[in-house]
């Protein structure tokens, strides 16, 4: 996209970036639009897909004008842009999309981002996301032990009754926050592939790819990995989602306003969910212990595969030459 010459480099790069576009939104999907996704199961695919998009065009465009073409918010600083792409590139947005396919919820800034970072920079992503994690599950925690009995005890007795027009307005409202959090937050893994300076005809044809994919996302209502929030206590209940919803915002926000590091979302929204289901338990019994702490063990455990499997292919990548060469020296080739 940096310029019109078709070449094996701009052809990797433009591939690389539509595939990690598509991967890492249909991903991360649980985590912003899961519960929006799963509360509006029941309205036309198009109002879904009007909604979402009218938030990222409008979040990607002020953002393209403050930052002076810059789509990533600043998040890409540190991180630069390669002179050249080659085949190895796409790789990473391929393995991403076979572990979507199986639901498992890949911290997809690591396998994304880290083929473009040097190991300083890796080591800091893992740390934040580590400790956002932790800080999502402690928030989490404290927060639903407060309000399990005089709140969310009410939602689960009227889960099957009417939502008032309210609820229904602030679902959308918190969706709309969340969407752009995240759509902040994670342009670094959206726009990884892409100069970190883009005109206006590149920006507009980013938001049309952007759009055209997100209403697959939106007619498929999240794909396999929407089974993640599926499985955990009331979150379809527009209610308690919009609880949810504001949470994660929240603590979205105060780690992208922390610094410019690059971090998996996944990890934060794994630990909101994570505090949520103890307290619900510790305060409601709703359901056996054995469950919930199977249902949070399981989720971790599949984020820490992909955290594994998003290093390995990074050292894979990086070290390909030395490995190759170890191989040739091993055979006496």
């Amino acid at each position: 996209m940096t310029s019109l010459s078709i070449t094996p480099s701009n052809i990797f790069m433009i591939l690389g970036f539509i595939l990690s576009l598509y991967t890492c939104v249909s991903n991360d999907v649980i985590q912003t639009l899961g519960t929006f996704l799963s509360s509006t199961k029941d309205r036309p695919v198009w109002q879904v897909w009007l909604f979402t998009s009218t938030v990222l065009i409008i979040t990607f465009t002020a953002g393209w004008i403050i930052n002076n073409g810059d789509m990533a918010f600043g998040l890409l600083d540190r991180i630069p842009h390669p002179e050249r792409f080659y085949w190895w590139h796409i790789l990473p947005p391929l393995i991403l999309l076979y572990l979507t396919k199986k639901g498992i919820p890949v911290a997809t800034s690591f396998l994304i981002i880290s083929i473009f970072s040097s190991n300083t920079i890796i080591g800091m992503m893992i740390a934040k996301s580590f400790t956002g994690y932790v800080a999502a599950l402690i928030v989490s925690l404290i927060l639903y032990f407060l309000i399990a009995r005089s709140v969310e005890k009410i939602f689960l007795y009227m889960k099957n009754k009417p939502v008032s027009i309210g609820w229904i307005i602030a679902k959308w409202v918190s969706t709309a926050i969340l969407w752009t959090a995240w759509l902040l937050q994670d342009g670094s893994k959206i726009f990884v592939y892409l100069p970190r300076k883009l005109d206006l005809w590149q920006m507009i044809i980013c938001l049309i790819i952007f759009t055209g994919l997100l209403y697959i996302i939106c007619y498929r209502r999240g794909g396999e990995i929407q089974n993640i929030i599926k499985l955990k206590t009331n979150t379809q209940d527009i209610r308690s989602a919009t609880i949810i919803d504001i949470v994660y915002a929240a603590i979205l926000i105060y780690f992208l306003n922390l610094n410019n590091i690059p971090m998996s979302t996944t990890w934060v929204f794994l630990g909101v969910l994570a505090g949520r289901e103890i307290a619900l338990y510790n305060r409601l019994r709703f359901i056996t212990e054995k469950k919930v702490y199977k249902y949070i063990l399981k989720d971790f455990t599949k984020a820490v595969i992909g955290l594994v499997v998003s290093i390995l292919v990074v050292l894979l990548i990086n070290y390909s030459d030395k490995i190759y060469t170890l191989i040739l020296n091993y055979f006496n080739l």
